[in-house]
């Protein structure tokens, strides 16, 4: 079947856009696992970090290019406020995800800001398959130091790091996303602190690799780098794609 899609991307963090809501039971037979692999592939398929359902309600249904899902999507839920925006004219939207509604708002300058909604810092929330201290996880790899981890609605981990450049992250990326203590997989950030409102950024996304950008996993590493006292409150996380 033939089924139009929107590209749209977030800092580079791309995503392909199915307005499902006219007749979802028509569109979502079409995209099990298998076929999402398919469609992600950069060179025999579409590619894309994230596909994406728009759903009634509004809603949306998120995929991984690995035939995964996910909970949550910051970048591609600002992509879909865009785009519900410009159709209805309106300025604040909340959309359902997997991981709880998250509210967007429009502004006049183009740009779409989303609230991920409050951090889960438990254990059990994150999840993480012990009960373990989320500010000070166990070392993971000795040549890293432990870090933190926390939930945006997705398991996120984040390793603080005297120099980003110095880490071949898809290289040690896999290893730490599949770590038996993330009994979900977990998204693995690893962020340099620039001063006390910067941080830059690189993520190695769960079923994903590693993508220009990562909405969730700036505000998972904002989060725990309050938490250790290393920044205030509010933060521009350089990525490889832009600011967040």
């Amino acid at each position: 079947m033939r089924i139009p899609f929107t590209k749209m991307h977030g800092c580079g963090n791309d995503f392909v856009v199915i307005d499902a809501r006219a007749d979802a039971s028509a569109v979502a037979p079409a995209l099990g696992p298998e076929a999402v692999r398919a469609l992600a592939d950069r060179r025999r398929g579409i590619g894309f970090d994230q596909l994406i359902e728009v759903l009634p309600g509004p809603a949306m249904r998120i995929w991984n290019p690995d035939g995964s899902r996910s909970a949550t999507c910051g970048n591609a839920t600002r992509c879909v406020a865009a785009l519900l925006g410009a159709e209805s004219g309106a300025r604040h939207l909340s959309i359902a995800t997997e991981g709880g509604a998250l509210g967007a708002e429009l502004h006049p300058d183009g740009t779409v800001s989303v609230d991920m909604g409050a951090p889960r810092l438990g254990w059990r929330d994150i999840p993480l398959a012990r009960e373990t201290d989320t500010l000070r996880l166990p070392a993971l790899r000795p040549d890293l130091p432990p870090p933190a981890a926390a939930s945006m609605g997705n398991p996120h981990a984040t390793f603080f790091v005297p120099d980003l450049d110095a880490l071949d992250i898809p290289a040690i990326g896999p290893g730490l996303e599949h770590d038996a203590l993330f009994p979900e997989r977990a998204n693995i950030g690893f962020a340099q602190v620039l001063g006390p409102d910067r941080l830059r950024l690189r993520v190695w996304e769960r079923g994903a690799g590693l993508t220009l950008a990562c909405g969730s996993g700036a505000c998972a590493a904002v989060v725990n780098a309050v938490r250790r006292g290393l920044t205030g409150r509010r933060v521009e996380v350089v990525l490889d794609g832009g600011s967040l």
